[in-house]
Parts: C-alpha cells; sequence; structure tokens
C-alpha cells in the first residue's frame, strides 16, 4: 500500500522538476542573440570609409532573384574578412540611390574592390572561392582602375550621385502618392510636371536676386555723366569720319583736276602738232601751185613756135593739158584745208 501510493507522487514530482527546469531554460535560450553578421551595411553618411584600408562592395537589391542567390556567398566571405585583411560592405540600391550613381550602377549584383581609394569593378561570380582567390592572388592589380570622372570620389560622380538621389526621392514621393494615398497616377505626374515649372521660376528669381546683390547701379549724376560722355564720344567719332570723308573728297577731286589739266594740256599739244602739220600742208600745196604757174609762165606766148608746137602729135597735147593744174582742183584742196582748220579749231574749244 505504502509503495502504490509513493510512486504517483514521485512521478508528479519528477514532472514538476522536469517543467522547472524547462521554464527556467526557455529564457535563457531565448536571450542568446543571433549570429551578428560580418558585412557593413554602407549608407551615403558612412560610403567614405571605404577610401581607407581593403574592401569589397555589393550593390543589391531586395527584389533581385540573382542578389539573394549571392547572399549566402557573401556571407561567409564576409566571415573570413580578418584572415583575408579585408572588410566587406553592401549597398541597397533601393535604400541609397545616392551611392548607385556614384559607383554608375547598372547591372545587379554589382561588385566592386577598393585598395586605399581606388576602385575596380569586379566581374566574377559571387562565389565564396573566386571571391577568396581574387584577394589571395592579388588579380585585381590586373583590372584597370576607375579613375579620372569615372572614379566615385570625382566631382562628376558627385553630380550623378545628387541626381540619382534626386530621381529616387522622386521615386518613393510617387509611389506615395499613388500606393499609400490610392492617387491615380496621371494626377501624379501632373503634379510633378507643375513642381518642375515652379521650381524652374523659383530658381530664375533666385538667379536674379543674386545678380542684382552683385551688381550695384550707379548714381543718378554719375550715369548721367557716363550718358553725356558716350554722346560726346559718339559725336567726336562721327566728325571724325566726317573729316576723312571731306578729306577724301577733296584729294578725288584734286586729282580729278589734274587729270583734266593733263588732257587739256595733251589736246593742246596734239592741236599744235596738227596746226603745224597743216601750215606744212598748205605750203606744200602753195609752193606746188607757184611751181606750176611759173612753168606755166617759162612756156610763153603761143605764136612763136607755132610750127613746132602744130607738128607736136595729138597725143602728147592731150598730155600736157591734162598735166596742167586746174583752178576747179585748187579750190577743193582750199575747201579741204578750211575745213581741217575749223574742226581742229572746235577740237580745241
Amino acid at each position: 500500500m505504502a509503495g502504490g501510493r509513493c510512486g504517483p507522487q514521485l512521478t508528479a514530482l519528477l514532472a514538476a522538476w522536469i517543467a522547472a527546469v524547462a521554464a527556467t531554460a526557455g529564457p535563457e535560450e531565448a536571450a542568446l542573440p543571433p549570429e551578428q553578421s560580418r558585412v557593413q551595411p554602407m549608407t551615403a553618411s558612412n560610403w567614405t570609409l571605404v577610401m581607407e584600408g581593403e574592401w569589397m562592395l555589393k550593390f543589391y537589391a531586395p527584389w533581385c532573384p540573382s542578389c539573394q542567390q549571392t547572399d549566402s556567398e557573401w556571407e561567409a566571405f564576409a566571415k573570413n574578412g580578418e584572415i583575408l585583411q579585408i572588410s566587406v560592405g553592401k549597398v541597397d540600391v533601393i535604400q541609397e540611390p545616392g551611392l548607385s550613381g556614384r559607383f554608375f550602377v547598372t547591372t545587379l549584383p554589382a561588385f566592386f574592390h577598393a585598395k586605399d581609394g581606388i576602385f575596380r569593378r569586379y566581374r566574377g561570380p559571387g562565389i565564396f572561392e573566386d571571391l577568396q582567390n581574387y584577394i589571395l592572388e592579388k588579380k585585381w592589380q590586373s583590372v584597370e582602375p576607375l579613375t579620372g570622372w569615372k572614379s566615385p570620389a570625382s566631382l562628376t560622380m558627385s553630380g550623378m550621385a545628387g541626381l540619382f538621389s534626386i530621381s529616387g526621392k522622386i521615386w518613393h514621393l510617387h509611389n506615395y502618392f499613388t500606393v499609400t494615398l490610392g492617387i491615380p497616377a496621371w494626377c501624379s505626374y501632373v503634379f510633378f510636371v507643375i513642381a518642375t515649372l515652379v521650381f524652374g521660376l523659383f530658381m530664375g528669381l533666385v538667379l536674379v536676386v543674386i545678380s542684382e546683390c552683385f551688381y550695384v547701379p550707379l548714381p543718378r549724376h554719375l550715369s548721367e555723366r557716363s550718358e553725356q560722355n558716350r554722346r560726346s564720344e559718339e559725336a567726336h567719332r562721327a566728325e571724325q569720319l566726317q573729316d576723312a570723308e571731306e578729306e577724301k573728297d577733296d584729294s578725288n577731286e584734286e586729282e580729278n583736276k589734274d587729270s583734266l589739266v593733263d588732257d587739256e594740256e595733251e589736246k593742246e599739244d596734239l592741236g599744235d602738232e596738227d596746226e603745224a602739220e597743216e601750215e606744212e600742208e598748205e605750203d606744200n600745196l602753195a609752193a606746188g601751185v607757184d611751181e606750176e604757174r611759173s612753168e606755166a609762165n617759162d612756156q610763153g606766148p603761143p605764136g612763136e613756135d607755132g610750127v613746132t608746137r602744130e607738128e607736136v602729135e595729138p597725143e602728147e597735147a592731150e598730155e600736157g593739158i591734162s598735166e596742167q593744174p586746174c583752178p576747179a582742183d585748187t579750190e577743193v584742196v582750199e575747201d579741204s584745208l578750211r575745213q581741217r582748220k575749223s574742226q581742229h579749231a572746235d577740237k580745241g574749244l
């Protein structure tokens, strides 16, 4: 009887002890923190850490399947970061669009190697072994670095980061309008168009105000003086131009007068030469007429040598008659001489 009664009591005590142990062990197990990730999230505020030391960065998006497949490999690579003496980071392009623009990320996932501020693009697979060999064998030395304007630390990429961050904020605002508030998409587009116009007008106003601050207008009396000086300078220039034109006209007139005088002198010389030639021709003609008359007088009266003259053949008599000058011919010559003189006189005038 005693043994039968003790059995249930012992069973109840054992069950109570197990329950107490389980109750005490449960909170301790729940209080144990999960294994901490060795991958450091990078943001716009701490990305400058990659400018010192050696880093490997991964750009991903939560919705990207390829990025999700490489998460475990990236975590394993980060656990060996202390052995490899390298830091491992990751960037969420949805939360940090500015960093994706700074590194000009166009495909996901994207990997970058950084060594003392010099960046290189890693284009291999995101597998732990390949990543480890890339660091141990220093394969990154054979990859061309991103230098000049392509460097994430350059001024150009800083501007690109600003543009990407603005576009990301606009995208989040559009999602807030369409998803959270339930506004139609076209209303959101109209809002952004109006906001762009208003922003442009505001920036123009700011530029005008800045220009007015830096540009100090002259006092009224100084401006009037400057206007008077400008007008006097313009009048002086106009006078100079007018004087130059008058001098040019005077020089042209003098040249024309000189040329006219030269032409008149040449005409006078030509007229004198023509007159001399005409006088010579007149003298020659007069001399010829005198000779002919003297020859006619020398022949004497027709009665002395009548016999001989009658014996002359008719042909010789006709030839002698033709050789004697005719009064009509002399008149024609004199008329031609008079016409020439009148023509030369007209030319001289």
